[in-house]
């Protein structure tokens, strides 16, 4: 009998230790029409939260596993990284990376999936941008994505590669630039990456700070297993939202993979509150909805008590209202 209960405790912990050992592994993504799949051939809908730069965290004393604990606990699947130019070039390459090593090995612990975001907002061609901490040139882009694309070559949790956050030109306040010109810019970028990481999945912004993807229906990327991307704040189209968003970037997802990776809402009175934030309740349930019917991924921006629309009011993780709604949602 006590041979018996000895393997029987022996059979428990291997199944234990078997489970436990699943959760640091994920499938990897894929595009298969306008679907992302797993190597099972499941199709995986996105729901997820934008946390802060990562080198923002390390200076706020909050880059730490409890982070990626909480992300897990609300409901997401994947997390957003954005890693602004400034930062990056202030770190330093290898301290940033090994930033971002710790953080996907959080993220994987917790069953999520990670996208990598250069998060710059501007013009890329012009080389002028929305803010010094957004200030890149091309020849940085590309030596970024050589290096991640490489580095994570074969981590399957690295599902989404962003490949610029925000492409505007402020109606020409930073200059001119092309839906030709940006596609032609995108390519080069893909290229490098796909030489390095044959199977990474590159998402590729629209114009009007990532938000205008009409183009694409008359010139989309001559590309397999890449997606695109829209961040459909509140204000960015008035009442009804629907109807706009189909013709602006929905009709996408009739045909490609389409993420929404940021959306968001505040309310005039919060930290920071400003356009195109400003919304409540009605915009979270219309637009997940839309996305529901759609088959849209979406990462709700942002999780952090100072950048804005916040979805955490403090570092004990107490949602906002929209942190609330987006908790929920997932």
């Amino acid at each position: 009998m006590k041979t018996l209960k000895i393997l029987m405790v022996l059979s428990l912990m291997v199944i234990a230790t078997s489970a436990f050992a699943g959760t640091n592994e994920l499938s990897r993504i894929s595009v298969d029409g306008n679907k992302f799949v797993n190597e099972a051939g499941e199709t995986i809908v996105f729901k997820g939260l934008n946390i802060a730069d990562p080198d923002r965290l390390v200076k706020e004393g909050q880059w730490k596993q409890e982070l990626f604990e909480e992300l897990a606990d609300w409901g997401a699947n994947i997390v957003r990284l954005p890693v602004h130019p400034k930062a990056w070039r202030e770190r330093g390459r290898e301290e940033y990376l090994k930033l971002l090593d710790q953080g996907i090995e959080w993220a994987k612990g917790n069953g999520l999936y990670v996208i990598i975001d250069w998060h710059s907002i501007g013009n890329l061609r012009t080389g002028l941008y929305q803010a010094d901490m957004y200030d890149t040139s091309m020849r940085e882009t590309l030596r970024f994505w050589y290096t991640i694309s490489r580095r994570y070559a074969d981590e399957p949790a690295v599902a989404l590669y962003e490949i610029f956050n925000e492409p505007t030109t402020y109606n020409g306040e930073l200059g001119t630039l092309s839906w030709e010109q940006w596609t032609q810019m995108v390519t080069d970028i893909i290229n490098v990456i796909r030489a390095n990481s044959p199977e990474a999945i590159s998402l590729v912004a629209g114009f009007n700070w990532a938000y205008d993807l009409t183009p694409v229906m008359h010139s989309p990327l001559p590309f397999d297993n890449i997606a695109y991307v829209s961040h459909p704040y509140p204000q960015k189209r008035e009442k009804p939202w629907v109807p706009q968003w189909e013709r602006d970037f929905g009709f996408v997802a009739d045909n490609y993979p389409v993420v929404a990776s940021e959306i968001g809402y505040m309310y005039p009175e919060q930290k920071g509150a400003h356009i195109p934030c400003l919304a409540d309740e009605e915009y979270g349930q219309t637009i997940t909805k839309y996305f529901a019917q759609k088959g849209i991924s979406w990462v709700a921006w942002v999780f952090d008590p100072d950048w804005s629309p916040q979805l955490i009011k403090d570092w004990e993780y107490t949602p906002t209202r929209a942190g609330e709604f987006f908790k929920d949602a997932m």
